[in-house]
């Protein structure tokens, strides 16, 4: 909890406060009558156990990974902050990363958990530029799964990491009592080979870039949810879910010069743009009326109430190059089925207001977007 007398200042300064202290009687002291109020405190809870939101790529995760998991383990590959760590053994530089899925349901329209966990892994190693080999799987199934659907997994992966090139190698099996594991859990590390010198982080992003997006936004999140939810909207929504390494290798070859990538998991679009800026230590804008988000999901989040650009999805990312390179990039991207609908959204601004997400509304008005505290759609990877 903040910490004594704070939230008293700062109410105290308030237009509530002014307004009680003239609606009651002078004598009646100003803290008694706020004794028998319910205040909502202003300033973030300090969490003493974890919740669900701290899992959810927003404000609560990003505080748990500042505060309790880097000071814990910081170290100048960690300190990287990417979804790789890039490093060097000998004269080969590699990328290494390592994700759990815990998603419910575990299959949905488009996929399921066995084909997430690979397209998930290989594309964190593809946002550091690096050409995927090799992947671990670990499972923690809960008493009482079925083979036959364990199998239906597995071959899942199989199939998406033969069609990517990369091997499964080695792994690891763990049984947990029933009514303990949810069904299965996946845990996945992979390694990659970077065979290209430019640095591509969220250092190196620039002012004057152009910000880009492979695919439209939130179709991942909300085909799980109407799965979960078993709502039919008649709309046909599947996952985005795919490997994106080859569409980062083709760029790559073509020569553009890319300084960050950032697939849109956890949190969506607005959360990485958020973060990235923070990290970077810049303004991005995006324009509201270049962001492609397809009917079928725009109409089931304005139904459903929840905002497109703070849904995860998993086979797309944001592409952060020199401006005279956009038009190349796009006629690459486009050459592949997850980036046909690539487009330039935005771009980094030089401002001194840095570490901001605006938005140009189709009304040509600027908001700044803010980080969710956790997020809309739970358990979704």
């Amino acid at each position: 909890m903040p910490e004594a007398g704070l939230c008293d200042k700062i109410y105290s300064n308030s237009l509530t406060c002014q307004f009680l202290k003239q609606a009651v009687p002078k004598k009646l002291k100003l803290e008694k009558k706020m004794s028998n109020l319910t205040l909502t405190c202003p300033l973030p809870l300090q969490y003493q156990q974890i919740v669900m939101a701290h899992g959810g790529g927003g404000r609560l995760m990003q505080q748990l990974l500042a505060e309790v998991v880097q000071p814990t383990f910081s170290n100048d590959y960690l300190n990287q902050q990417h979804d790789s760590a890039v490093f060097s053994v000998g004269e080969q530089k590699l990328a290494f990363t390592t994700d759990s899925y815990v998603i419910k349901p575990l299959f949905f329209p488009g996929g399921d958990i066995g084909k997430l966990a690979v397209c998930g892994t290989l594309n964190d190693l593809a946002m550091s530029g690096a050409k995927p080999l090799f992947l671990s799987c670990s499972l923690i199934i809960e008493e009482g799964f079925s083979i036959e659907t364990l199998q239906s997994i597995l071959q899942s992966m199989q199939k998406t990491a033969a069609e990517a090139g990369v091997f499964i190698i080695t792994g690891d099996t763990k049984v947990v009592d029933h009514g303990k594991g949810d069904g299965l859990y996946i845990n996945t590390a992979g390694i990659g080979l970077l065979e290209t010198d430019l640095l591509i982080n969220p250092a190196s992003i620039q002012n004057g870039d152009a910000v880009l997006v492979t695919g439209d936004l939130g179709r991942h999140g909300i085909a799980v949810m109407l799965q979960r939810e078993g709502l039919d909207f008649e709309s046909g929504i599947e996952s985005d879910c795919a490997v994106l390494s080859p569409l980062v290798q083709d760029l790559l070859q073509a020569g553009i010069e890319i300084h960050c990538l950032r697939d849109l998991t956890r949190g969506g679009l607005a959360s990485v743009l958020i973060e990235l800026a923070s990290t970077a230590r810049v303004q991005i804008e995006i324009a509201e009326n270049r962001l492609p988000i397809c009917d079928e999901v725009r109409g089931a989040c304005e139904i459903l109430g929840f905002d497109p650009l703070y849904i995860a999805n998993e086979g797309c990312c944001a592409v952060f190059i020199p401006a005279e390179q956009v038009a190349t990039a796009l006629a690459v991207l486009h050459k592949h089925h997850a980036g046909q609908q690539a487009v330039q959204i935005g771009v980094v601004k030089e401002s001194h207001a840095t570490g901001l997400l605006t938005l140009e509304t189709a009304l040509g008005i600027r908001r700044v977007l803010d980080l969710l505290s956790g997020e809309q759609l739970p358990r979704i990877c």
